[in-house]
């Protein structure tokens, strides 16, 4: 009994150390700009076994450094009830589940809050684990971030070409200028990749890529332009 009892004060030792590190640097990080992510390692990673250039595209601007149309093209396209839901949207994951019982290709219900906690977090990949911990750590980004942080973090970190990451560096690699000069529909292309930026190409589309560009427009259109967004704190 007392083994039992030593281990389970040791775990929550740990747990607690562990949850107060997370806390300081998710406390950190409401402030500071974030330096790398797992997927930027794994792809400089994954370049070197290439033989390849390990240079990650990588440069952090404020949110007042991007765009307007950057912001409302990535929420259309990506995740629509960001501004209102909590940090999960049951009501997509509802749907994708429907939808996933009949379809080959199966559809993805994360909100941009899950996957900045993913990214800057935990790691890629799937498994019940990592869901597990997603979980208790977006709804955490929620409560002492807010939306408008979330939303410059994931602009800032989202894939969106080879080795290049956030609207920065991606508005300098694919339009020669900076991410606060992009138009609505160069923010609708740069959107439009975002499901898989190692295929679809900013700078060379393809029909499917010119496709969802037009469709993200339509969409910004619906959801009322950028004023949908200026409610964000």
């Amino acid at each position: 009994m007392k083994k039992v009892y030593r281990v389970l004060k040791i775990s929550l030792l740990v747990f607690g150390v562990l949850f107060g590190l997370l806390v300081l640097n998710m406390l950190w990080l409401k402030f500071m700009p974030v330096m790398f992510t797992s997927t930027m390692l794994a792809r400089s990673m994954e370049a070197v076994g290439k033989g390849e250039s390990a240079v990650i595209y990588y440069d952090w601007v404020s949110y007042d450094e991007m765009s307007e149309h950057i912001k409302i093209a990535v929420v259309a396209s990506e995740d629509q009830r960001f501004p209102t839901h909590s940090g999960i949207d049951f009501e997509a994951i509802k749907v994708a589940m429907e939808e996933n019982k009949t379809n080959k290709i199966k559809r993805g219900a994360s909100t941009i809050s899950q996957q900045v906690a993913k990214n800057v977090f935990l790691w890629q990949g799937g498994g019940w684990f990592r869901k597990a911990l997603e979980v208790p750590i977006t709804y955490m980004i929620e409560f002492l971030w807010g939306k408008k942080r979330i939303l410059e973090v994931y602009l800032n970190i989202a894939e969106m070409g080879e080795r290049t990451f956030g609207v920065e560096a991606a508005s300098k690699r694919f339009f020669n200028k900076k991410a606060s000069l992009l138009l609505p529909a160069e923010g609708a292309r740069l959107a439009a990749v975002l499901p898989n930026p190692r295929i679809y190409l900013a700078q060379n589309p393809s029909a499917i890529v010119l496709q969802k560009q037009q469709i993200i427009l339509y969409w910004i259109q619906l959801l009322g332009g950028s004023a949908y967004l200026k409610g964000l704190r």
